[in-house]
């Protein structure tokens, strides 16, 4: 479900998508996908509101996507024969995830 939340970062009010919730100290707090922007925040819970259908209508600006035929890889290293290979991976290590970000930056 989509709502709408305040970005302390960004200064405005945005539509999000809660990923989760946790209690801190005194106050719940909610990380969320901030759909307009593609990146995760938290919030606190007061900072969340029901989003008005008005609001719903404007299409989102980001999309999640996947990269066509790029498979995650990873540098295997045999001790034993003194030898490191790149082989495939089943998932994206974080090395790999941040070296692909800071590309797009």
């Amino acid at each position: 479900q989509i709502c709408v939340v305040f970005s302390e970062e960004l200064k405005c009010w945005c539509r999000a998508v809660i990923k989760s919730i946790m209690y801190c100290t005194d106050h719940y707090q909610a990380k969320c996908f901030l759909v307009d922007y593609a990146k995760y925040i938290f919030v606190k819970s007061k900072d969340i509101r029901i989003a008005l259908e008005e609001f719903m209508q404007i299409p989102y600006r980001a999309k999640k996507c996947r990269l066509y035929c790029i498979k995650p890889v990873t540098l295997h290293i045999n001790f034993c024969e003194d030898t490191a290979k790149i082989v495939p991976a089943k998932r994206w290590d974080s090395a790999a995830t941040q070296y692909f970000q800071n590309l797009l930056k």
